[in-house]
Formats: structure tokens, sequence, C-alpha cells
């Protein structure tokens, strides 16, 4: 990494933890200490200390594996009341259901019932045209597909809150993006989007005949004891005890500022992005996939296996695998995965051998923004060390 790439890397971690918050509306309480437990973790615990802050409202930690343990959180429930953030509260994870779907379509494939290199429209036939005829179902994972998004109602967050309860078939969404020129010849370029595992949860619904849902939980949700994490379908609200997520936007009166944006619906991600989740079954879930207790034998490996190929907008090398990614920190390979919903941010990551893994969730007023958020940086850093 570039020495000028660290100290932005450094500086934003220091403003996330040391700056405070610009503006924190005036019925937020004086924001509780961070709530620790387990071994002490001093950075991590200055990650999080001070929240609200301009950037997040609150936040839920956990680092785990043979270096030590350790669990946090801060922040308020919401801003009406003040109330310390509920540590087991539930949270929207965003692309982390990337991997909740990556790891249903290799267990298939190690059943024999899906082939990772056959051609998706081989299994799709009636929904993916003859244009996308070679796209396989490893390219749908690996984000090395080619085929663009769908198309959406709005542009701005503001437009995306006014349309936030149309519901998205997930074939709709295929036919909106299959009926574009491709962006890349499948396999020749790398370009994450979330379009791929749409075409993903439509395989393993038409190779089961079953619903995603069912499969997900049937697969993985029963199996590991994850009774907190879900997939809400068309349900716009959460259920069970949840933080409330906020999000910088315009307000009604024309002035910007923190709309709750708790209640949303997650249609548009399904497959590529709708779980809610605690950071409890997340760890868990974390630990033993990589284990190999959820993707086992040669399968696992290509949740670990980039492809080699450039990245379409930066030109570097493909960062993304079959439902993970990858990033060097701290001089070692971590993997793992991020999601983003309004108001919410989330991740799971872990050294390939399990010696530290980490989950959190922040309750980012800029999810979704072009830069990661402060604290979630903070606390990745801090758990792993910089980039290189």
């Amino acid at each position: 990494m570039r020495k000028s790439t660290r100290t932005l890397l450094a500086a934003a971690l220091v403003l996330g933890v040391a700056a405070g918050p610009a503006v924190v509306p005036a019925v937020a309480a004086a924001p509780p200490a961070a709530a620790a437990s387990q071994a002490s973790s001093p950075d991590l615990s200055a990650v999080i200390a001070g929240l609200p802050r301009a950037d997040a409202t609150a936040a839920l930690v956990r680092v785990g594996g043979t270096e030590g343990s350790w669990r946090g959180s801060a922040g308020v429930h919401d801003l009406e009341s003040g109330a310390p953030a509920d540590p087991a509260a539930r949270f929207r994870a965003g692309s982390v259901t990337k991997v909740f779907t990556a790891a249903t379509v290799l267990q298939l494939a190690a059943e024999g019932r899906i082939d990772l290199d056959r051609p998706a429209r081989s299994y799709l036939p009636d929904l993916i045209p003859g244009r996308y005829a070679r796209v396989t179902v490893r390219q749908l994972l690996n984000h090395t597909h080619g085929i663009p998004a769908p198309d959406f109602p709005g542009d701005t967050v503001e437009e995306w809150y006014a349309n936030r309860f149309v519901v998205h078939t997930p074939e709709a969404m295929v036919r909106s993006a299959t009926a574009k020129p491709r962006e890349f010849r499948p396999g020749t370029r790398q370009h994450y989007l979330n379009i791929g595992y749409t075409i993903a949860g439509l395989l393993v619904e038409r190779v089961t005949g079953d619903t995603y849902e069912r499969q997900v939980e049937r697969r993985i949700l029963r199996p590991l004891g994850l009774r907190d994490t879900y997939l809400p379908g068309e349900a716009a609200e959460i259920t069970g005890p949840y933080n409330h997520g906020y999000q910088t936007m315009r307000l009604d009166d024309g002035t910007t500022g923190l709309r709750d944006v708790s209640v949303w619906g997650t249609t548009d991600g399904w497959a590529a992005g709708d779980l809610v989740s605690t950071t409890a079954d997340l760890e868990r879930f974390t630990r033993v996939l990589f284990k190999g207790g959820v993707v086992r034998g040669p399968l696992l490996e290509e949740m670990f296996t980039l492809p080699k190929v450039p990245d379409l907008k930066s030109g570097d090398p493909a960062a993304y695998s079959a439902g993970l990614s990858m990033k060097k920190l701290g001089g070692r390979e971590v993997w793992g995965k991020t999601g983003g919903r309004w108001g919410y941010n989330s991740a799971i990551a872990s050294t390939r051998d399990g010696a530290r893994t980490l989950v959190y969730s922040v309750n980012s007023t800029d999810a979704k923004g072009q830069d990661m958020n402060p604290t979630a940086l903070g606390l990745m850093v801090a758990a792993y060390g910089l980039p290189e």
C-alpha cells in the first residue's frame, strides 16, 4: 500500500475515534460508556468510545479465536430515549448474506445437484437470455460474470427512502439486468455487484424445488443453531429487538439531518443482501464456516480462491472469491465480508486459521457511502492492523 493511502487510513481511524460528534440531535442522551466483557482490548474500546457520533449511533463488536476474545457495545438503542444499545440486538447484515448464499450453492454442488462450471442458463433457460449463455455458476459467485446491475427507481438516498416499501421480485431484477449488453466477456474481469447472487438464489430454488429462504434455513440456520438469524422476505420491519438505524439525508423541512430508517424493505437485496442477524450468530457462523463445518471438502476452497483477473474499475487484482473477499491487514490475509443497508454496516472476518475473528454491527449514518464508515474502518484496523 502506498504511504499516502496508509496515512489517510490512519487519519480516518483517528478521526473516527477521537473527533467526537459534529452534529448529534439534541434528543440524544449522554452516550453510555462502552460495555465490554472478557479480555480487555483498549484499541477496540477506543474505537467505539463516545458513541453516538456523527458517523454512527451504536456499535456491537465481538472478537474471538485462539488469540483471545473480546466483546463490546456502545452507543444508544435509539436517539429519542438515549437508552444504551442492546448488545444482543438484531441488525441488517446486508451483503454478509452473500456468504450464506454461496455456502448454500456450494453445498448443492457437493451433492452433485449444481455444477459450478455449467452455464447458469442451462438451469434457468427461461430467464437468462442467449447473450449470457456462457456465464457459469462459478462466475456468478465470484463476480466475473459481466452482467450489469438492474435498474431501480431513484438515484439519491431520499429517492430510495421514498421507494423503501416497493417490492422487487428477483425475476424482474434479472430481466432488467440481462436486457442490457454485458459489461465484459465472462471470466475476464471482476465487478462486484448483487445481480450474480440474485441469480444464484433463483438457481437454488430451481434445482431444489424449494424457496431460497427455506433452503438456507434447513442447510445453515437450523444445523448451526442460529436462532436470531432469518431472511425477512417482504417484511420491512426487523422482527425482535434491534437498535434503531439512522441515515443522514434531506428531511421534510429541507434541512439535512438524521432520519430513522429502521423500517425499510430489502427485497432489492434478497439473496444478495437481506439477512437479519446478531453478532453472536454471525460469530458462530464464521467460526464453523472457517473450520469446514458448513461447506465441506474441496468445495470450501472455492471460498478462499480469488480469480486471476483484474477489477473492472481499478485494474487491481480481484479481491472477491465465492462469497468472501480478502484483504491483507497487519501482514496477514484476512478473509470475510462486509455488508451495508441504510442505517447499518456489518462485517464478518477471520484469518484463515481462525486465530482471530471479528464480527461487528455499526449503526452508521452514512451506510452505502462511497468511503468506509470511520467507526467500521477503525474496528477492522484495531482488530487486524493497517492494510499493506
